[in-house]
């Protein structure tokens, strides 16, 4: 059976009246161990021919059989198999990877065939020395001449064994001396039982071979008897002494997807230092925005936090009860409808801890030749508990020292400090407006409220005892309740609302619940920190453009690397691996000094006075965010080089 058999072969390119016709009704067998040399005027079709057998390009029409297997039931990662396990090419302007070292050139079918790292490079300088190379392993293709750069192509076919040997116009851009000697090398390789097939326009080239089909537009002209024997005395230069046949590696890779996501790797990572100001700025995009997300999401926290702390100073475990209808045109703080005894019906309900009626009036208070204006706080004997507010020093007054009436005072922080400056303030009498009052305690600092007040600026006193010698009051200016259980305080908050209604027959007043305003709150700051960072997640996402933009721009430069890797043997997924990669070692290494500079412009912000939350989930977001942006905005690239058709993308630049 023939190695090769094509019959009946057609291919046409366009369709209707713009169609060509490059191949007609081609029959052609061709035996292994053949050397062949099929000639033809430049546009006969004979390098359309080649790239049929050599599963580059398919036929129109026609039936193409291997091994006496028909090609074309086979998929695109079959012909890929088929590609790296029996053929290699030779083409006349070498194809060389520019990027890489003559060794690195040479292992490139290899990688595809899945051996090791160690087994390619000594299987590589192994052919390279067998071919005078040994000294120039390590040059790139630029530094070598055009016959060296042409036995790196040979060595490359050679790499998995190069059972057959397809060489196009392989002397074409040679001068004659080389030429010859890429001559000796292929009737050398013919000799050792590779099936040779040579494509050339030169008559004098094609009398190497055992046997020439000679093609004229689209059609088999002439096809020469095989020859049995040819005379040569070409064996004089040449150093190769065996075949070169080697379909599986020694030793197969455990994990075969892992294999070829480091191998993609490997790839990428040395494109991306080719390139490496393009990939610099390429990762700026998206370091300014995970930066930018990190700074702007640790900002909005920390804005959050600063006002719910202040909110929650106020107690997040309180509901308060003011006077004056709901509807704010009948509301006010003056209207008398809170009484002392709705404070002691709404003790008795459940889930309370203490309800406090509070009045407040601006007193001026004095101690020796020292005056300090502040506000006066009449309140209960369970206040510290309820608002978890702890006392400094000394003591709070007692329920026993609100019954009796007793003129005790409790100062804050700010207030004892500038009244009594350098001096121990508790057991100390101060006037209050006039009214002599005893300093029993100060309170531990609390700093601002929700509204940017001093909260430290203030005393407190028995309820009692401030109503009747300060304020004056015969109504309460608000009812301030503690509650047990958080999780239960709406039900409170109703509860607290029948009872009111019951004792007033109609609803004269207003319930404010502390925890459902801190909800507000902080729906309110969620909101801001979700359009923070939805404004900063707008770099990311023109980073990620950036991206793919680059990465379209590496697939257009380098359509002709992607169609040397499918002819030797790389399959779709291969390529559109290593572009893949590439969009994600970009993102992930952009997202990772994203996180850097973020940590650092935060650190900064803060250092100025501005608060900053750094959590873990809004980093984690931040180079998640980029590594997908990578994934997505990468894989557009990525698919398109893997879809390049191998033919179109060998011949471009």
């Amino acid at each position: 059976m023939s190695l090769i058999e094509l019959s009946h072969v057609h291919r046409h390119f366009g369709s209707g009246e713009n169609q060509i016709t490059v191949l007609n009704d081609i029959n052609l067998r061709i035996d292994e161990g053949e050397f062949v040399a099929i000639i033809g005027a430049s546009g006969s079709g004979k390098t359309t021919l080649m790239n049929i057998i050599g599963c580059l390009d398919k036929s129109t029409s026609g039936i193409y059989r291997f091994d006496s297997k028909n090609i074309s039931n086979l998929n695109r990662n079959e012909l890929s198999e088929l590609k790296r396990e029996s053929f290699g090419f030779i083409f006349q302007n070498y194809h060389l990877i520019n990027s890489l070292t003559a060794i690195e050139n040479v292992e490139v079918p290899s990688i595809y065939a899945f051996s090791s790292k160690q087994e390619r490079h000594k299987r590589a300088a192994e052919i390279l020395g067998s071919l005078g190379l040994g000294e120039r392993l390590y040059f790139y293709p630029a530094q070598l001449s055009g016959g060296q750069q042409q036995r790196v192509s040979i060595a490359r076919a050679l790499m998995n064994g190069g059972k057959i040997i397809l060489a196009d116009e392989p002397t074409g851009a040679l001068d004659s001396k080389s030429g010859e000697d890429v001559m000796n090398l292929l009737l050398n390789l013919s000799k050792l039982g590779h099936t040779v097939i040579l494509i050339t326009h030169d008559a004098k080239v094609a009398a190497h071979a055992h046997r020439i089909i000679e093609i004229k537009d689209g059609k088999i002209l002439s096809n020469s008897t095989p020859e049995q024997t040819k005379n040569s005395d070409s064996d004089k230069n040449i150093i190769i002494k065996q075949p070169f046949r080697q379909k599986k590696p020694a030793k197969m890779p455990f994990n075969l997807f892992m294999y070829e996501i480091a191998e993609a790797v490997s790839m990428a990572v040395s494109s991306l230092k080719i390139n490496i100001f393009r990939t610099i700025l390429t990762l700026l995009g998206i370091v300014i925005g995970v930066a930018s997300v990190i700074a702007m999401l640790a900002i909005g926290d920390g804005a959050k936090k600063e006002v719910l702390n202040s909110i929650s100073s106020m107690g997040t475990n309180m509901i308060m009860v003011f006077p004056g209808m709901p509807n704010s045109r009948h509301g006010g703080g003056s209207i008398e409808t809170l009484v002392l005894s709705d404070v002691d019906a709404i003790n008795a309900l459940p889930n309370i801890v203490a309800a406090m009626p509070e009045a407040r009036r601006s007193v001026t208070l004095r101690f020796n030749n020292n005056d300090r204006s502040t506000t006066l706080n009449a309140n209960s004997w369970a206040y510290p508990h309820v608002r978890e507010w702890s006392v400094a020093k000394g003591v709070f007054f007692t329920k026993e020292d609100e019954q009796n009436y007793a003129k005790v005072i409790v100062l804050g922080d700010s207030v004892a400090r500038e009244l009594f400056a350098g001096v121990e303030p508790v057991g100390q009498y101060v006037l209050v407006n006039n009214i002599m009052f005893q300093v029993i305690g100060v309170m531990s600092k609390k700093g601002a409220s929700a509204m940017g007040d001093d909260e430290d600026d203030v005393v407190f006193t028995p309820y009692s005892t401030g109503n009747l010698h300060v304020i004056g009051q015969k109504y309460l200016r608000n009812i301030r309740i503690g509650v047990k259980d958080t999780n239960k305080i709406t039900q409170t908050e109703e509860n607290i609302r029948e009872l009111l209604i019951k004792r007033h027959d109609i609803e004269d007043f207003r319930v404010l619940n502390m925890s459902s305003l801190i909800d507000s709150m902080e729906q309110t700051q969620n909101t801001f920190t979700i359009l923070l960072g939805s404004i900063a997640a707008i770099s990311l996402l023109v980073g990620g453009i950036g991206v793919m933009n680059i990465m379209l721009v590496s697939v257009t430069e380098r359509t002709k690397e992607i169609g040397i890797r499918v002819a030797t043997g790389a399959r779709s997924r291969n390529i559109m691996q290593q572009f893949l990669i590439e969009a994600l070692i970009v993102s992930a290494f952009g997202g990772l000094i994203g996180i850097f500079v973020g940590i650092t412009a935060s650190f900064i912000i803060e250092y100025f006075g501005m608060p900053v939350v750094y959590s873990i989930p809004p980093i984690m977001l931040a180079f998640s965010c980029a590594f997908f942006t990578g994934l997505i905005f990468g894989f557009l690239p990525a698919r398109k080089a893997a879809g390049l058709n191998p033919v179109a993308a060998l011949s471009g630049e």
